[in-house]
């Protein structure tokens, strides 16, 4: 059985004691399934909501279309397809009367 490195010191020599992982070199102990759900990406919308995939959303501000003169009016409705961690774009979205499109999470609001 191949156990994950420590989080803490990334040490190999890690043992298993019930549900928690221990690092022998360190001390640090911590439960696996909760540590997969801290790795979970976290995107918050433009009041603070934390957004996940299949999440209905709708627009706060009017956004331009790069590439095209079309505008995104505020309160356009759009449906979250995938989060994925970008710099400038975090939303993977299917905007209605747009298509699919990419959005920054700070110009949604979950609906």
């Amino acid at each position: 059985m191949s156990l994950l490195p420590c989080p803490s010191c990334n040490s190999e020599y890690v043992y298993q004691d019930r549900d928690l992982l221990i690092c022998p070199e360190c001390g640090y102990e911590w439960n696996p399934a909760e540590q997969a759900e801290e790795d979970m990406l976290k995107v918050k919308d433009a009041n603070g909501t934390l957004l996940a995939e299949g999440d209905k959303v709708t627009l706060v501000k009017d956004l331009k279309v790069k590439g095209s003169s079309q505008v995104l009016k505020v309160g356009t409705k759009a449906l979250i397809w995938r989060i994925k961690d970008g710099k400038d774009h975090q939303l993977d979205c299917r905007v209605d009367g747009a298509g699919e499109m990419m959005v920054t999470a700070q110009y949604v609001k979950k609906a």
